[in-house]
């Protein structure tokens, strides 16, 4: 089956409200509502018909743009609506022509980027305080019901016909795909036996039965809907302003990022990136990909300097333009198995910027880059790449940005006798950036020796490789005589090895220590859907999926494995 990717044009990342096609964002004093109003015809692929408030990626990519621009733009807010203009729809979830007529790679990073920004939504509560209210104001279907799980408080009419529904595992052969079994059980305590007829009924749960089974908070009469939905966004409003600080500042825009792109065809076809702090050269024919990530050239020296270069301000922008380079290796270079991330500037230069993070971690704007560093390096965590970090003289692995080592599978760190070269820790590395198991990186890197990282922290200078060795922070440390022979063998062996095994050995190594929604979401269901998106049964000629809306019916391989 041909990739869905291969047919689109590239996809780009880069959204803005005034150029939304498929959301509505509305403004009135401390309030938001994003009204979802999908245009049919307007589908990242031409082919692919979004009825009934169905979504593909594009609609995800303007929801994740707005959240992000109501943290950094809207401080003020404190608390979105999500619901839809459509009448007696809300959202009928994935579009299903879409998965069924894509490739196996793109459903899968579809479902994680879906399953990224629901997380979006619930960051925005929980670390921003913006608390977030869905008006389900028609059905809402798989992904559409997952979208409100996601929020905060979630509100029903009670017309007799308005339902909250999982049709996956009936009706299509796959599981809800945005981490809705999830949190059904660990989020809204949902019984166990009452999420299993839920999930298998494909009509779905309405009206008093929805609070009961806790599927809903609250259902109203139609009549009095938008009055209710009204007054429980002035109470959601208030709770945050009692909660949190106001955030008085003025916004700060985020504009698009210039990226200037190079498609050389004298260097075995590579394409290249290069953004302000970020450089990314995509080999395609060593299925391999280079990234440096930039030191800041300089340093604000007060807040009030940070205020001034908004979101120009290097800690902002570096990790805004990694995660966009990110992005394209999901979805426009699948083929890139290994991705060798190298820094370079001065190390004090990171560590200075680390200082600034921290001493003003309580300023609204400050906070929210902080956030955004947190959410790009979870991005990193479940990008299904080979990473290993390379350490050379003139690197600047120091601080938040040795989080790109810990985030690493493996390190190599050259031991040059002539040549000074060495990584630095930071309070940053402490537990300001937790991973999807509420732990630190350098923590779980130390899972089973936890007073090694309590002593890494204590080291407040640079360290050189012998040194890091001895310590445990990077893997390798070959001598300048075997560095590159070393370092060639690493990435051919690893680019000879099984994909497929090498995402699912990867996913199981990074995620030591406790489990989480998040992991559970990321790990356990990523994993199962991984492996049904792949099975006749949903995607094969008679599948579920692929014989959905046509009047064949599916037929099933009845083997349990």
């Amino acid at each position: 089956m041909a990739e869905t990717a291969a047919k689109l044009p590239e996809i780009r990342f880069g959204r803005r409200p005034e150029s939304y096609v498929h959301w509505k964002l509305e403004f009135q004093g401390d309030v938001a509502r994003l009204r979802m109003a999908v245009q049919e015809d307007r589908g990242l692929n031409p082919d692919t018909v979004l009825k009934l408030n169905s979504y593909d990626l594009g609609v995800d990519l303007e929801l994740a743009d707005a959240v992000q621009r109501i943290r950094f733009e809207h401080p003020e807010v404190r608390c979105l609506v999500v619901t839809s203009v459509t009448p007696r729809i809300f959202c009928a979830g994935a579009n299903i022509p879409m998965l069924a007529s894509s490739g196996h790679a793109f459903k899968v990073n579809f479902c994680k980027f879906t399953n990224e920004t629901r997380l979006y939504l619930e960051d925005l509560s929980a670390a921003s305080g913006v608390r977030t209210l869905c008006a389900v104001n028609g059905t809402a279907s798989g992904g559409g019901y997952e979208l409100a799980l996601a929020c905060d408080w979630i509100m029903l009419p009670e017309d007799g016909n308005t339902a909250v529904s999982f049709p996956e595992v009936p009706l299509l052969g796959v599981l809800p795909g945005t981490g809705g079994l999830t949190r059904l059980v660990d989020k809204r305590k949902v019984r166990r036996d009452l999420a299993d007829v839920f999930s298998s009924l494909a009509e779905g749960v309405k009206g008093r039965r929805a609070v009961e089974w806790r599927l809903v908070d609250e259902v109203v009469p139609s009549s009095q809907f938008q009055a209710a939905v009204e007054r429980r966004a002035r109470i959601l409003a208030d709770e945050s302003a009692q909660a949190t600080p106001l955030r008085a500042a003025p916004g700060v825009p985020l504009p698009d990022l210039a990226c200037e792109r190079d498609d050389a065809r004298d260097d075995g076809g590579a394409t290249t990136f290069r953004w302000a702090h970020v450089t990314m050269k995509v080999l395609r024919g060593e299925r391999r990909a280079e990234i440096e990530v930039r030191a800041p050239e300089s340093v604000p020296s007060s807040l009030d300097e940070i205020r001034a270069q908004a979101a120009g301000w290097w800690a902002l922008r570096c990790f805004r333009e990694l995660d966009e380079a990110l992005l394209q290796l999901r979805f426009n270079f699948l083929d890139v198995g290994l991705v060798l991330v190298r820094t370079k500037g001065e190390a004090a230069q990171v560590i200075a910027t680390d200082e600034l993070l921290q001493e003003h971690a309580g300023d609204w704007f400050v906070g929210e880059v902080r956030h955004q560093i947190r959410r790009v390096l979870k991005r990193l965590d479940v990008t299904a790449r080979s990473l290993f970090a390379v350490i050379e003289p003139g690197s600047c692995f120091a601080g938040t940005l040795f989080e790109l080592v810990l985030a690493s599978d493996r390190t190599y760190m050259l031991d040059h006798p002539d040549e000074a070269n060495h990584v630095q820790l930071s309070e940053m590395n402490g537990g300001a950036y937790p991973m999807a198991n509420g732990l630190s990186r350098l923590d779980t890197h130390f899972l089973g020796e936890p007073e090694k990282a309590r002593e890494a922290l204590s080291v407040n200078e640079p360290v050189d490789a012998a040194t890091a060795m001895k310590m445990g922070l990077v893997t390798f440390a070959p001598d300048d005589i075997d560095w590159e022979d070393e370092l060639r063998l690493a990435v051919e062996e690893r680019s000879s090895l099984s994909p497929d095994a090498l995402t699912g050995m990867e996913a199981n190594l990074r995620f030591a220590g406790p489990e989480t929604m998040e992991t559970k979401i990321f790990g356990r269901l990523s994993a199962w859907q991984n492996w049904i998106f792949q099975r006749p049964n949903a995607v094969g000629e008679r599948g579920a999926l692929t014989s959905y809306g046509k009047p064949q019916r599916p037929e099933f391989d009845w083997r349990r494995t």
